[in-house]
Order: C-alpha cells, then structure tokens, then sequence
C-alpha cells in the first residue's frame, strides 16, 4: 500500500508504507523552568535535545491545549536545541485556565520573550492546528527571527472554519458524537453554539463551566483521526484539562483570534514571510481544520512546500502526517541559525 502526497508543484509522489518516517525516540528536557511575562501570567517551559544546536520552537494546539512529551520528537535531538512551552491559563502554565490579559498578541510576545530569554538570535518555527495559526501570527510580526516554518493542520481563525467544525459540517460526517455538543445547549441558542458555550464556559457556576468544557472537548477529541483513538479522548474526562482547552479555546473563537477575519492570508501579511523556507502538511480529511485553509494558504504562497496526505486526519501522529513533519524538520537541519 502506498500513500499519495502533494509536493510543491502539486505533482504526485508515493512513498510506500514501509518507507514511512517515524518520530524521533522519547527524550527528557536536560532543562525546564518558568518565566513571567507580565503582572499575572508565568509559562512553563522545558529545553530538550542538544544544548549547542540550532534552535527551534514548537507551538501547540488549542488554544488551550498543553504540550506533551512526544512534541519532543519531531526533531533530531542531535541537531536541535527543542524547546516546548505551555501557552497562558493551559498546561504547566499559571494562573490556570485564566483568560485575562490572554490573546493572540500576548503569544506572540511571549514567543519573543522565551527567544530572548534562551539568548537565541532566530529560530525554526514549528507548529500544528492553532499552532499553525500561531506560527503564522508570530512570523508575520517577526519575519526576520523566524529560520524556517513548519505547517501542520492549517487554521487561520477565520469565522468559516470555525462555522465548519463548531456549528455545521462536520456535524454531518460524525453526527454520533456531535449530537452531545449540540443537545447541551437549548434551541433558542443553537443558532450561535460557540456564543453558546462560551456564555456557560465564562458562568459563574462552576458545575455549568465543567460540563460545558466537557461536551466542548470530547467533540473535538473525537474527531481527530480517521481512526478514534480512546485515549485521547479521555482527554475529555481530564476536568483541568477540559476546563483550560475548552474555556481558552472559545474565548479566542469568540473574539476572532483579535485578528481581521482572513488576515493572516492577505497578500500583504504573506509577503512578509515569503522569503522563509516552509513547510504546509494538510491531511485531506481532517474535519478540524478543513484542507480548504491549506489550499488557499499554498495558493497564495507557493513558494512553501505542499503536501496533502490522502489517507489523514487531523492528528500529527497519523503515519503519512508524521512522515511529512519529520522529513521537513530534517530537511532544514541545513539552515544555520
């Protein structure tokens, strides 16, 4: 068997089964610690790999989501320096599951800030699902620190992706577990679910925000893969976790990412990062992020790397995904910082 992706020009390439790449193996950070970055907030952060090598920085999913230790393993650990952080109110990070002070931009700074914090002049951009919309945000604010950007589960926050998973079209490719997102909110609300949740995420009532943060998550835990895995979506059943992922995730749906809808594929906004050798991995059915956003992002910016996997999802583990970000994370082993 063999798996189908796109390369830049578009053309066909297939790479057998059994050609496939596989992550790196589990590493330990040799460092971790925190840094505050402003009046309120503390990231967590941990430095994996080797001390001396070329930087690079992994953006994670949500908002609200929280790294994990197999992060570690998209990058030859010989060649990198790895860093990993946990984004504001999610994870190891505190205050937990605070949305104040809270925003794209606020990231984005804190990005700046862990760069300059590691005494590092540039380095690569990784990122996957919001980390995609993320690493676009911040290499647009800051292009000349960025070496190289890899693409994983394009989202850019516009109001139609959000419509796609949160309100109608997914829904009728997995109505069995949309059905208890959707049955959780009364009919004279359903016209606007993400409003929805997030007046019951942001309630007083403690109870109201953990069985709403609960409905939340599971809908997207279930739709991950073209295979369910029960294990991430017990996620789901993790009340800190659910509670982080769904109340920041939502908050930032509500506010549009503080973004102009559509901005981050504006031609003025991708020339900025033009220049800045890319990497786009989409799985062509991931009901997450639609490979629509992929294909509009290559349109306007073809001079990344594209690759559309035929037989994925959503999820960076799924085989033909994980091969395309271990091949690109190795490929630019050959830009120095």
């Amino acid at each position: 068997m063999a798996s189908t992706n796109n390369n830049a020009n578009g053309d066909a390439t297939y790479v057998p089964k059994s050609g496939l790449r596989a992550p790196y193996p589990a590493i330990e950070p040799y460092k971790t610690g925190t840094l505050k970055v402003d009046d309120l907030h503390e990231i967590y952060w941990e430095a994996s790999g080797n001390p001396e090598g070329v930087p690079a920085v992994f953006l994670h999913g949500g908002p609200g989501g929280a790294t994990s230790v197999s992060d570690r393993q998209w990058f030859d650990p010989k060649h990198y320096a790895i860093y990993l952080f946990d984004q504001r109110g999610c994870g190891k990070s505190v205050p937990h599951a605070d949305l104040t002070n809270n925003t794209t931009w606020d990231i984005v700074k804190d990005i700046e800030k862990l760069r300059e914090h590691f005494g590092h002049e540039k380095w690569h951009v990784f990122g996957g699902s919001w980390g995609s919309c993320l690493s676009l945000a911040y290499a647009q604010a800051h292009p000349d620190r960025v070496l190289s950007l890899t693409l994983r589960g394009i989202f850019t926050l516009r109001r139609s992706e959000l419509e796609f998973f949160y309100q109608n079209g997914s829904s009728h490719i997995f109505p069995e577990q949309f059905e208890p997102y959707y049955e959780h909110i009364p009919e004279e609300e359903k016209s606007d679910l993400i409003a929805a949740y997030y007046k019951r995420l942001t309630s007083d009532d403690k109870e109201a925000r953990l069985q709403a943060a609960k409905r939340w998550t599971r809908w997207e835990m279930s739709t991950l893969r073209l295979y369910s895995n029960e294990e991430v979506i017990k996620r789901a059943d993790v009340d800190d976790y659910a509670v982080a992922f769904a109340r920041i995730e939502c908050h930032y749906f509500v506010n549009a990412g503080w973004m102009e809808d559509g901005q981050l594929l504006k031609k003025e906004n991708v020339d900025k990062i033009r220049h800045i050798p890319a990497t786009i991995i989409q799985g062509r059915y991931d009901v997450v992020c639609p490979a629509k956003t992929a294909y509009d992002l290559h349109k306007e910016w073809p001079q990344a790397d594209y690759y559309l996997v035929p037989d994925a999802a959503h999820a960076s583990g799924e085989l033909g995904i994980a091969h395309q970000l271990i091949t690109a994370t190795d490929k630019y082993r050959s830009i120095k910082a």
